[in-house]
């Protein structure tokens, strides 16, 4: 009886060990985040609160009607608060690619090659963050082959 659990246990396949991260990883991932999430905030505040220069920007500067100043702050606090749940900051930094993906282009379309750097660059950092801070996005996307 003993010999054959022992048998079992032994050709029984184990289940995967969750490796944990680093806490170099985990921090540098949060700091890369909080940035994003710092950039996107302070976007939403000046354009929240009709700051003369925010709107001029986005209705003679870009040419959206300031009727889409709303609809923009509701989007970046959105992205925000689904970036820092950890249940739905993969599909945040989905959503989150397009939207910045869109402030790229609206840069570029009006020939604004250095500031559309900014979107660019948070985005990388979204994605940075979340690579560093979620193992599933590590194990999705293996930089280096497992030892």
């Amino acid at each position: 009886m003993n010999m054959q659990a022992t048998e079992q246990t032994i050709g029984a396949p184990q289940p995967a060990r969750a490796v944990s991260a680093p806490r170099w990883m985990l921090r540098t991932g949060w700091l890369l985040s909080v940035l994003v999430v710092a950039q996107l905030l302070s976007s939403a505040w000046f354009r929240g609160s009709y700051h003369s220069y925010a709107v001029a920007e986005i209705v003679t500067g870009y040419g959206y009607p300031e009727s889409a100043i709303v609809p923009i702050v509701i989007a970046e606090c959105a992205l925000v608060v689904l970036y820092l749940v950890p249940q739905t900051s993969i599909i945040a930094a989905i959503l989150m690619t397009g939207y910045l993906g869109g402030a790229v282009a609206t840069h570029l379309r009006i020939a604004d090659t250095a500031r559309a750097a900014i979107p660019l660059v948070a985005g990388i950092l979204a994605w940075g963050g979340l690579y560093l801070r979620d193992r599933r996005i590590r194990e999705l996307i293996p930089f280096r082959r497992p030892a």
